[in-house]
């Protein structure tokens, strides 16, 4: 019997759930549909929810687990907090104004649908601005998606050093999509 979630350890847990990259998929945009779907008949009117992340991006290597960010009032946080992992979401981490949840991973790895929805204040969503940014530039999304690929295996147990080897790059482009853009998502 495998032991539960909440005992395991950083390292086992980063075992058991190691990086993982795949060839796009389109069936990735359904898996987002569908779950916002469900989400939507499960939390208030007043929020904002969003593809995010690599799966978001057309044509590139991702890990197949769709990235969503959930906008809504500060204020709502703790009612959305608990209605999330009522609906089957594990809160992963929580800050004063934003919150991780994951969805799809089990004492035995992945289930075949994973999520990962991170919960914001209203206008925290730089995310969509370098999602566009790459959906128009599909030169700068291969620069993204060759990145990612030199970082899998260095890293593929240690998701905290994969993020972080990909934050200048993020930074940049979100910096230059929010100069492309202005303020559409403010």
């Amino acid at each position: 019997m495998s032991k539960p979630l909440s005992e395991m350890s950083l390292e086992e847990l980063w075992k058991l759930f190691p990086i993982q990259l795949t060839e796009h998929h389109d069936c990735w945009k359904e898996w987002y549909q569908t779950e916002k779907a469900y989400l939507l008949s499960v939390l208030p009117d007043k929020v904002k929810i969003h593809h995010i992340g690599s799966t978001s991006i057309n044509g590139i290597w991702a890990k197949p687990i769709v990235d969503i960010l959930v906008e809504a009032n500060l204020n709502n946080h703790h009612a959305l907090k608990s209605t999330l992992v009522k609906n089957g979401y594990i809160c992963m981490a929580q800050a004063e104004t934003r919150i991780d949840f994951n969805k799809g991973y089990t004492p035995n790895g992945f289930a075949e649908k994973v999520f990962h929805l991170h919960l914001r204040e209203l206008g925290d969503n730089d995310e969509l601005y370098f999602r566009d940014y790459l959906n128009e530039h599909q030169n700068t999304a291969k620069s993204y998606e060759k990145l990612k690929l030199s970082l899998w295996k260095k890293f593929e147990h240690n998701r905290d050093g994969y993020t972080d080897s990909k934050t200048e790059f993020v930074r940049e482009y979100t910096y230059k999509a929010i100069l492309q853009y202005g303020e559409i998502y403010k």
